[in-house]
């Protein structure tokens, strides 16, 4: 019988990061698994606890949002602990990646009976990080001023807080000038994001990388070029759906080293949180993590 250590977001979601873990906890200790829970005081200390559990034979259960998602995840990147998670956040967009059941005892039934499956994480190397792995996207650009409007937000929850922060962030946006390079080739554009994904969904059930497989060892760059303002919120509303891989301004490549810099200072995010300035690389780590999904 397999014995968890939960590492929970104790402000997952804006709420107690509990409430998705009790119906849970009750239905592992009912199979006869044991269940530590620990609060982390930060994504260090969640990092510290992951780590510590993980040495002990323990499956690591990350419970909260996107952010404890991939801190949790990117610190067993590479060892042979198993990872599970448990979507109690806003966005939960690698868990919506990886197919995993919202319900508890489908969650359930995943957790106590389900094989490790290995999926690919991102090592993220920047002046701020020090080679620290995530799991599903590193952004930089419009995305990322959204996504912190968002998390600063004390009025609105979920989808609303990432439309309102949308709203805000291309309202104020002007074309920054993009320098990537993909595997050593070099490119340049101009437009509002760069998104170098392994999970397609980011930003609450966004499809922004509708081919992106987490167990494929690639990422896939989603570019989305200089458009009429106007143009870019009806694509907002295509990500839902991957429509906006038609437009002529979303370009996609793909590679296994991505650096991205920009004309001036920009802020990137990953997973969820931001709290970094560009440049930054960006590495995949084929088959780096066992992960506990369908």
């Amino acid at each position: 019988m397999r014995q968890f250590t939960a590492v929970v977001n104790p402000t997952a979601g804006g709420s107690s990061g509990t409430a998705g873990l009790l119906p849970l906890a009750r239905l592992l200790r009912e199979a006869g698994a044991r269940l530590d829970t620990v609060y982390s005081r930060s994504l260090e200390h969640a990092r510290e606890i992951a780590r510590d559990a993980g040495d002990r034979g323990h499956v690591v259960l990350a419970v909260g949002g996107d952010g404890m998602a991939g801190c949790v995840g990117g610190a067993l990147s590479g060892t042979d602990t198993v990872f599970g998670l448990v979507p109690a956040g806003r966005g939960n967009d690698f868990a919506r990646a990886l197919g995993l059941p919202t319900d508890a005892e489908r969650l359930a039934e995943v957790l106590l009976d389900g094989a490790p499956r290995a999926v690919d994480t991102i090592e993220v190397e920047s002046a701020v990080h020090d080679r620290v792995c995530v799991l599903g996207s590193v952004y930089a650009g419009v995305d990322a001023v959204a996504n912190r409007h968002a998390n600063e937000s004390r009025l609105l929850r979920g989808a609303a807080s990432y439309y309102v922060g949308g709203l805000r962030a291309v309202l104020a946006w002007r074309p920054a000038v993009y320098r990537l390079t993909v595997d050593g080739e070099q490119h340049e554009r101009t437009g509002y994001t760069v998104v170098a994904a392994n999970s397609g969904f980011y930003g609450f059930g966004r499809n922004i990388a509708p081919g992106a497989r987490v167990d494929d060892g690639l990422l896939d760059v989603v570019v989305i070029k200089e458009a009429p303002k106007r143009h870019f919120f009806a694509m907002m509303n295509e990500l839902k759906t991957g429509a906006h891989l038609e437009r002529p301004q979303v370009e996609i490549l793909r590679g296994k080293e991505i650096r991205i810099e920009a004309d001036r200072p920009l802020p990137y995010g990953a997973d969820g949180e931001v709290d970094a300035t560009l440049p930054v690389t960006v590495r995949v780590r084929p088959a780096a993590l066992n992960v506990l999904a369908p």
